[in-house]
């Protein structure tokens, strides 16, 4: 009985030896899979913090980027059309204005004076012959007078030479126009610029 006894106990101590093995493996197997997937994850969010660094910096150089507090705001007006002041023939424009305002405030307070301002234009442009706009400072002139004519209801009373461009002005017209002493537009008129968009002479 007693080495029955003995066997009993080497089988038990030979099993115990085993599970005790077994648990090792599992439990080095069990840390290397832990070790492994948080070193991954380590590397991995390594790899998203350059990667958003290197964003950053592509972002600010980047040229052309739309800016809301410097965008331009533009006020399309319906098309004009005139007969024109020539004599010899009948003639007529049609003309495209857009009308370049300093903010979207500004835009509504244009908006309130839009009669008087299309009044003003109407009347300008039905003064104007054919030749007087056919070439390119004859439109250049003419969009100086336009917006002219656009901030008089808005109060500011500019003349068209001091809203053009310094050389721009028709030589002829400069001679004819007597000298008078008048102060220079001010900076910041709420009408910047006038575009064409549209102009046909028939």
């Amino acid at each position: 009985m007693s080495a029955a006894v003995a066997a009993l106990g080497a089988s038990l101590k030979k099993g115990r030896i085993k599970i005790i093995l077994i648990a090792v493996v599992v439990l080095l197997l069990l840390g290397g899979g832990v070790a492994y997937v948080a070193t991954k994850s380590a590397h991995a969010e390594d790899d998203d913090e350059v990667e958003v660094h290197d964003a950053h910096p592509a972002k600010a150089v980047q040229p052309g980027t739309f800016d809301p507090k410097t965008a331009p705001t533009f006020m399309p007006m319906d098309v004009f059309t005139v007969n024109l002041a020539d004599r010899d023939t009948d003639r007529f424009a049609q003309v495209g204005v857009t009308l370049e305002v300093e903010d979207a405030k500004v835009l509504e307070q244009v908006k309130a004076y839009m009669p008087a301002i299309r009044n003003n234009i109407l009347m300008l442009l039905s003064s104007k012959t054919a030749e007087a706009v056919r070439d390119e400072a004859g439109k250049r002139r003419l969009a100086a007078e336009i917006r002219a004519q656009a901030l008089r209801p808005l109060g500011y009373d500019v003349a068209a030479e001091d809203l053009m461009d310094e050389g721009q002005a028709p030589a002829a017209s400069n001679a004819a126009r007597p000298r008078k002493q008048r102060k220079s537009a001010p900076t910041a008129l709420p009408i910047k610029s006038v575009h064409f968009s549209n102009f046909i002479v028939q």
